[in-house]
């Protein structure tokens, strides 16, 4: 919970704020949303009644002591973060534990059930809670569910081992947004879906039948998951603040001191866990005195080592290593006026956090696994004097991000001790510049950055309403300045409203001048990304001679030229004809059903049949094709399945795109679960727009294709420097 229980003299519960990241990120929105927050309150077998604090509903759940030795330090944390952890350190699997993980579970479900309003947001927290996702959905189908995972998705090769592997995948799939730290956890969990379950995955998106708790094959409906990363950030202006303090800096200067004033100063900070690679860094450090590369009298290590999870034996044996290792290194190389490593097993305010922070010439990350490690970004944040250099282990999740640290892989002993001498003597102006880099990430992506873009991909089922955004008007202003931009259109439902009979479609009035209008201007390229055939698409879109064009969900391009480029080999060619037979012969038996013929596939439509016959032609085709064709590219879309014998998406077609004409600025629009491919491809500074409701990774969204012409005119003003 984000208060701390202190008990007053009388033994009256007394409560006390303290606000971490995520408290930071969340607490406007709690407010302002008459949010409550459902956690524990850090004491075992006290039961207190909800209650307000700071214009915040919190609502505590008990645990007692078998839950804590069993749910917390048990399952959670000697089954699971090991295992999490890609078996660091062995996990032990013990049923007795996994009972206390579903109770402890059942019990944070009821609570958030009792307390959510009709319809609600709900948002998951963390490893200790991944059954949560699905008891909700299960007492309350009506709630918007996200589920975010702090710590990493191990390989499939390595969750399987767990004996429970499928409950917990079950668990999380009742989110409607799994979010994870980096892109690789993301891909590992959706590869064990499709490994335990078969469910179909396409990029980002997980398709998960709605019949039958979920089991395949029982009604055809699926319900859509996006499982995608979203790395967690902190609060980087509020450490910036305190750096800047006078009295904090002053602090920063004692701390030198008090060290005997190295010429360098280097600091690690983690939990005294085995994933930190604490005894990797001390062993490093210590060759490198042996060696004669550095010197105790110029060079000293600050290692804060703050408590964590100590009635584990694990955990109780790893603080026995690493004392152990600094008494002996200490005894060989310190001297009466040198320290070489000074050892604090004890944690530390923020305040003085960051004074070492400022203090430190060299800051250590070697986590062997790490789902983010904030503490880099806690580095950077304050470092407002560009000074300062970060050696950062390529294992954290900070490393996707923060590509200007010196990355390490720190099993690699020779490299880490390289790495260390290089931080160490590298020169004012290469520190300047990398620091530069890397408090622009961090500041441009901050925990607040972090929590509105979950935010903004769950809570798409709310009405949206008609009209630009003021949001959107301000990020169309800034894409309206890039030197060159891409312009990347869906068509169906995007430039043109959804209709019964597909070769109909047209795009509404003033979609073709606002084209033209964008493409009368320089550093400016129009494309047109769709699912449809391009000789279905030229038909339907009609498309100026100076548009780029990819159909097929990628796996057809023209692109300034009159030929479209397509490449099928012989064995795909017989893919074609095996799945034209068999939807032939589907359709032909259920009315209302029709295929559309594709260059690499084809598509069974069902718009006009009745929702039996629909689904029941789409269970069929899945059914058959699946044993006749396993390795075909399957994609459902609104009321049609697709199925390819190349495997492409609008995410593949958008990276040609993007490529081919050099943009450096991209806009994409989309409508459909396919489009989540290529929002999925945006990069930071690009721009994605959803048309309609439904969950999404589009940053932004309008209602219809109505307002997509408005943003496309709206666009060439920006650019032609005209004000409507």
């Amino acid at each position: 919970m984000p208060v701390d229980f202190e008990e007053s003299d009388d033994g009256a519960a007394t409560w006390r704020t303290s606000p971490g990241g995520l408290v930071t990120a969340l607490e406007p929105l709690m407010r302002a949303s008459n949010g409550a927050w459902v956690g524990w309150p850090g004491v075992a077998d006290r039961s207190f009644a909800p209650f307000d604090n700071d214009g915040i509903s919190l609502v505590p759940v008990r645990l007692n002591e078998e839950d804590i030795e069993d749910y917390y330090e048990g399952f959670s944390n000697d089954t699971l973060w090991p295992l999490y952890h890609d078996v660091i350190a062995p996990p032990s699997y013990h049923r007795e534990t996994w009972d206390a993980y579903v109770r402890v579970n059942r019990r944070f479900a009821a609570a958030a059930a009792a307390v959510a309003a009709p319809g609600a947001t709900v948002w998951v927290h963390d490893y200790q809670l991944q059954l949560v996702p699905r008891l909700l959905r299960e007492a309350r189908p009506d709630l918007v569910i996200g589920f975010f995972n702090h710590i990493p998705f191990p390989p499939y090769g390595i969750y399987a081992q767990l004996p429970w592997r499928k409950q917990i995948l079950h668990g999380l799939l009742g989110a409607d947004v799994i979010g994870f730290q980096r892109v690789a956890d993301a891909g590992n969990f959706s590869q064990a879906v499709r490994r335990l379950y078969g469910y179909a995955t396409r990029g980002v998106v997980i398709d998960v039948p709605t019949g039958d708790n979920g089991q395949s094959g029982q009604t055809g409906e699926t319900r859509r998951v996006i499982a995608k990363h979203f790395p967690i950030s902190i609060d980087a202006a509020a450490y910036e603040e305190l750096a800047r303090r006078p009295e904090i800096q002053a602090r920063a200067r004692q701390i030198r001191e008090d060290l005997g004033n190295p010429k360098t100063l280097m600091l690690g900070v983690d939990r005294l866990d085995y994933t930190k690679g604490i005894g990797h860094r001390i062993k490093a450090f210590g060759e490198l005195l042996a060696d004669g590369r550095l010197s105790v009298e110029d060079v000293t290590l600050v290692q804060i080592a703050s408590p964590s999870r100590e009635r584990v034996s694990t955990y109780m044996a790893l603080r026995d290593e690493i004392e152990l290792a600094v008494g002996r290194l200490n005894g060989d190389f310190s001297t009466i006026s040198h320290t070489a490593i000074s050892y604090h097993h004890h944690s530390y305010p923020r305040e003085e956090m960051v004074a070492m922070y400022l203090a430190a010439d060299v800051m250590l990350v070697t986590a062997l696994r790490d789902g983010m490690n904030l503490v880099a970004k806690e580095y950077v944040a304050v470092r407002f004097d560009a000074d300062g250099v970060l050696v950062l282990s390529e294992f954290a999740g900070a490393a996707d991000e923060l590509k200007q640290a010196i990355l390490i892989n720190p099993h690699d002993i020779d490299g880490t001790k390289d790495a260390i001498v290089r931080a160490v003597e590298m020169p004012r102006r290469e520190r300047a510049r990398r620091m530069r880099s890397l408090r622009r990430k961090v500041a441009e992506n901050d925990v607040a950055a972090w929590s509105a873009s979950f935010l903004r991909a769950l809570t798409g089922g709310a009405a949206v309403a008609a009209g630009i955004p003021d949001d959107l008007d301000l990020a169309l202003q800034n894409l309206a300045g890039a030197e060159n931009v891409l312009i990347a259109l869906d068509f169906d439902g995007t430039l043109a409203p959804h209709v019964d009979h597909p070769e109909d479609a047209r795009a509404i009035t003033g979609t073709r001048e606002a084209v033209q209008a964008l493409l009368d201007l320089p550093g400016v390229r129009v494309a047109l990304v769709s699912g449809r055939a391009l000789v279905s698409l030229q038909h339907v879109a009609q498309p100026q001679s100076s548009v780029l064009l990819t159909g097929s969900h990628g796996i057809e391009v023209q692109l300034d030229t009159p030929e479209i480029e397509l490449n099928l080999v012989s064995s795909e060619l017989e893919q074609l004809d095996t799945l034209a037979r068999v939807l032939t012969s589907i359709s032909g038996s259920l009315a209302g059903t029709t295929i559309e013929r594709k260059p690499a596939g084809l598509a069974l439509h069902t718009r006009l049949a009745t929702k039996k016959d629909g689904q029941t032609a789409q269970r069929e085709a899945r059914e058959q094709l699946t044993d006749q064709l396993p390795g075909l590219t399957v994609r459902e879309g609104k009321n049609v399945l697709e199925f390819s014998v190349r495997s492409s998406t609008k995410g593949d077609a958008l990276e040609k795109l993007r490529e081919y004409t050099g943009a450096d600025r991209v806009f994409y629009a989309g409508d459909d679960v396919t489009d989540e491919d290529a929002f999925a491809a945006l990069r930071d500074d690009d721009l994605g727009l959803k048309i309609g409701q439904g969950a999404t990774l589009a940053g932004y969204r309008v209602r219809s294709p109505k307002e997509v012409t408005q943003v496309l005119v709206r666009i060439a003003a920006l650019r032609a420097g005209l004000a409507l």
